[in-house]
């Protein structure tokens, strides 16, 4: 009688285990990282027969034997992998973005036409103040046109920093985070609710890192995860209860560089993949960028400022430097106040000899200074839209890779209710089994 009583009674105790877990499947539908869990059940059995009966095993009921996770490490890691591609896409769109608005917001290259195309109009009447003043005030414009485009590469290079740095500390916290659920699965019984739980944590965590640097993961049979960032020669940065720390910095040539220290020894990070790949990508670009302009501004000023000075101004002296550079190669002013001081002739041509100006044409040519500036621009431009379509295709393999894990270890209501059904159903019948063993019992207390 006791056996059936204790027969019952582990079925009511497992089968309410298993409804708690099937209520707490449900309750987590939709939830971003929540894993379905199964309950896993056992029987109990127990041995029987006295000393000269022939042995035999004998259920006794039924036991919870574990809380598994519904986990598939390939599609988890088609997920990381997928992110990881798209997060380093995405960030370079970023910062070619930010290049095509520096680069086109200040419309340099039409200030430099406009510049030009004031000298020309002044060949017209080399003896015009008004139309020297016209040019004057065009060649001050493009010095500011100039100016400020390099600030604004200057800009987006130094909110690169910002934002790269930022970056880093992310990652160091989710480093640091996972060591710590590392030492909880250390600390808890396997195939419980709580491991469950923090198995979700470690693969949320997993999930974040990926998208700022491509890493690799094993696993021991704690599920402790040990996580090598830049792929699987790279650097360990959390194995066990020890986490490492990242460090950005960027070099005099605008490059971008990473390391890892742990355990006081530090490596070199090359990240392929990822938000901090996308960073150095980035910087890459906008140092290029600063250098094509740099060279652009420099020629401009050297050729045209030569050209200013092999020439005569309107009261026959010999002409000045136009522009004046100062710390950086776009950093250009204008020196002249006076637009008589325009060098229109040459130095052995008459108030009216237009020649000078002539030269200044051909040097326009000669330098390519436009259509060095528009293929700049260009150049970016076609790059971008190329990056935007490859970010368009990686996004749709990641919502593919999600859609699958989330089909293999997500919550479907309609099995949830099955199972609700079914564990209903086994407790009530539990619970039969103890009110039938109390009917049988009583009934023999009676006829005694």
């Amino acid at each position: 009688m006791s056996d059936l009583l204790s027969i019952g009674a582990s079925g009511v105790r497992a089968y309410q285990t298993a409804l708690s877990t099937v209520s707490e499947n449900i309750a987590n539908t939709g939830t971003a990282g929540y894993t379905r869990r199964t309950t896993t059940l056992g029987e109990v059995g127990s041995i029987s027969g006295g000393i000269n009966a022939r042995t035999s095993s004998i259920g006794s009921g039924v036991t919870v034997t574990g809380i598994a996770r519904s986990a598939d490490a390939y599609r988890s890691q088609a997920v990381r992998s997928a992110g990881t591609d798209l997060a380093k896409t995405e960030t370079s769109v970023t910062w070619m973005s930010r290049i095509e608005t520096s680069l086109g917001d200040n419309k340099l290259g039409d200030r430099l036409t406009s510049f030009f195309g004031a000298a020309q109009a002044l060949s017209a009447d080399p003896t015009s103040v008004p139309a020297r003043a016209v040019m004057l005030e065009s060649a001050g414009t493009a010095a500011a046109a100039f100016a400020t485009t390099g600030k604004a590469l200057d800009t987006a290079a130094t909110e690169l920093d910002a934002s790269a740095s930022q970056a880093v500390q992310s990652l160091n916290s989710l480093g640091t985070a996972l060591a710590k659920i590392n030492d909880g699965l250390a600390r808890t019984q396997p195939g419980s609710s709580s491991a469950a739980q923090l198995a979700d944590q470690r693969d949320q965590v997993l999930e974040q890192m990926s998208t700022l640097t491509d890493v690799n993961t094993a696993f021991d049979d704690l599920g402790r995860a040990t996580v090598r960032l830049g792929g699987a020669a790279g650097s360990v940065f959390v194995i066990g209860t020890d986490s490492g720390q990242v460090s950005f910095a960027r070099n005099d040539e605008g490059a971008v560089q990473f390391a890892v220290t742990r355990a006081g020894a530090t490596s070199a990070l090359s990240p392929s993949g990822g938000t901090l790949a996308g960073f150095a990508d980035g910087a890459q670009r906008i140092a290029s960028a600063r250098e094509g302009l740099n060279a652009i501004a420099s020629d401009f000023t050297a050729q045209v400022n030569a050209v200013q000075m092999q020439g005569r101004d309107l009261d026959g002296k010999a002409g000045a430097a136009l522009f004046t550079t100062g710390a950086t190669p776009t950093d250009i002013s204008v020196t002249m106040t006076d637009p008589r001081g325009i060098a229109a002739a040459s130095a052995n041509g008459s108030i009216r000899d237009a020649s000078n100006l002539s030269a200044l044409q051909a040097v326009r040519g000669s330098g390519g200074f436009e259509t060095r500036t528009t293929n700049l621009i260009a150049g970016n431009a076609a790059a971008l839209e190329q990056r935007k379509t490859v970010a368009d295709a990686q996004s749709a393999i990641r919502d593919g890779a999600v859609s699958s894990l989330a089909a293999a270890s997500g919550v479907d209501l309609d099995s949830e209710a099955v199972d609700l059904l079914r564990f209903q159903q086994a407790y009530q019948a539990s619970s039969r089994v103890i009110q039938t063993a109390r009917d049988t019992f009583q009934t023999i207390l009676e006829i005694r």
